[in-house]
């Protein structure tokens, strides 16, 4: 992934209900939800939603397919796991050991990294 994609990515998921959104999709990949049941779950008006799913599909996170009248929004997995990859590619001064092993779900926990300094 190259960090315009990645800035992409994040400035997408970096509003509430584009976060909620993808965290919603998340829960039922890999078939996903038609907009009008997000809408209905997330609580947002039709053309809210819309500009948001365009948002999303526009970064890469999430796509739609058409099925009848009905169009449904699944997660793209292998963007987010790009993303994630991306964010994590330095893990550890790029080393090759395993200072991160995968925790849960793959992705290595953030327990005895360094804190980011501040100031």
């Amino acid at each position: 992934m190259q960090t315009k994609q990645a800035l992409s990515a994040l400035s997408a998921l970096a509003q509430e209900s584009r976060l909620a959104t993808y965290r919603l999709l998340v829960e039922y990949a890999p078939d996903g939800l038609a907009a009008s049941a997000i809408a209905e779950h997330l609580g947002l008006a039709n053309a809210t939603l819309s500009f948001h799913l365009k948002e999303l599909v526009n970064a890469g996170l999430i796509e739609g397919r058409q099925e009848g009248r009905f169009i449904y929004y699944a997660p793209m997995f292998d963007a987010m796991d790009a993303l994630i990859g991306f964010l994590t590619q330095n893990c550890c001064a790029g080393g090759t050991g395993d200072c991160c092993p995968p925790g849960k779900n793959g992705i290595p926990p953030m327990q005895g990294r360094k804190k980011a300094r501040t100031g």
